[in-house]
């Protein structure tokens, strides 16, 4: 829970999402969606719901609401967990939230599937150092595979199948000399694959701070760093809204975009803040919390990476009709 004194109150409650096909069939419907987007003003504070996911990742917008930015724009947050990006663009679409949070993939996924979607704000992206980035492939410390080329016809686990760390996964890879349509990819949840990959259940898996600090803490040895193997200013994850909501509440935007970037900016040159504030929201061993490897939290969304996921899912096969990226980004 939030320490005592921060200037607005967070409050975290668990729902239960509509999956982004059941939103789509509903737009096409419905027109575009959007019910239930009006923010509640009252005193010059207008309330309004974000939707984000309990990973390091969005350490700045917790900042910035005990830092008082937000209020500061004469906004009062609700910050609500779900389980993950996927899962919070058809909660944002339906009016559920007003902003979220979510990896860059299941944007450009939902951009192609024609979901009204607009980015207000940068959120993560990769440090761009190899080996000492916030997401890594991992394997035992005695496996055979010692490069991104020998996890071609090996069993990786990952968080999410079809999403951002295949295709990373599968970039690395083919840039190392290998044949990504030979990997075996697994579903497993973050929390499980270190210990899939103890067992023996898969070869290798992609996991993300602090399941990577706690992974190579007890042994396990890093391969490659997808994301920043991919690209050193890779956009991980941005905040987004609708566009409807866009449309109709563009003071509001306006003001979440300028708190989002002053927020952005503080982790950035706070990092001992970024990790005190960790264990407002997240469960973590302290020295877990002080090794983890932090990501970088830029103030501006990098296109080129945005183009260059989007050109990647369309090689694997997950985009077949052609990205709006002016409707989608700043």
């Amino acid at each position: 829970m939030p320490r005592p004194g921060t200037p607005t109150p967070i409050r975290l409650r668990r729902r239960s999402v509509l999956a982004v096909s059941a939103v789509a069939a509903l737009l096409a419907g419905c027109g575009d969606g959007g019910a239930g987007t009006a923010p509640t003003s009252s005193g010059g504070v207008t309330k309004v719901k974000v939707g984000v996911i309990s990973i390091v990742d969005v350490a700045p917008i917790y900042l910035g609401v005990k830092q008082g930015f937000f209020t500061a724009e004469g906004l009062d947050l609700t910050l609500e967990t779900a389980q993950g990006g996927a899962a919070i663009v058809p909660a944002v679409v339906s009016g559920q939230y007003q902003f979220g949070f979510s990896n860059t993939t299941s944007l450009l996924l939902a951009n192609s599937q024609g979901l009204p979607l607009k980015v207000v704000a940068a959120g993560v992206a990769s440090t761009g150092t190899e080996g000492k980035d916030f997401g890594a492939v991992i394997v035992k410390a005695d496996s055979p595979i010692k490069t991104a080329k020998d996890l071609a016809g090996k069993k990786v686990a990952v968080n999410t199948l079809k999403n951002i760390n295949t295709t990373t996964i599968n970039n690395v890879v083919q840039k190392a000399g290998g044949d990504p349509k030979t990997i075996n990819f697994t579903e497993l949840a973050f929390p499980d694959i270190t210990a899939a990959v103890g067992k023996g259940d898969v070869d290798a898996g992609q996991v993300v701070e602090p399941f990577l600090t706690i992974a190579t803490g007890q042994g396990y040895r890093q391969v490659v760093s997808n994301y920043a193997g991919t690209d050193p200013d890779l956009t991980v994850g941005m905040y987004f809204t609708s566009q409807q909501f866009a449309a109709q509440n563009a003071k509001v935007v306006a003001s979440f975009t300028a708190a989002m970037k002053k927020s952005v900016e503080y982790a950035a040159a706070h990092p001992d803040d970024v990790r005190a504030i960790l264990s407002t929201y997240t469960k973590l061993d302290p020295k877990v919390q002080a090794a983890l490897t932090l990501p970088k939290w830029p103030s501006a969304v990098d296109r080129d990476s945005v183009q260059l996921l989007g050109d990647l899912a369309k090689n694997d096969g997950l985009i077949t009709k052609p990205l709006t990226l002016d409707a989608l980004l700043p």
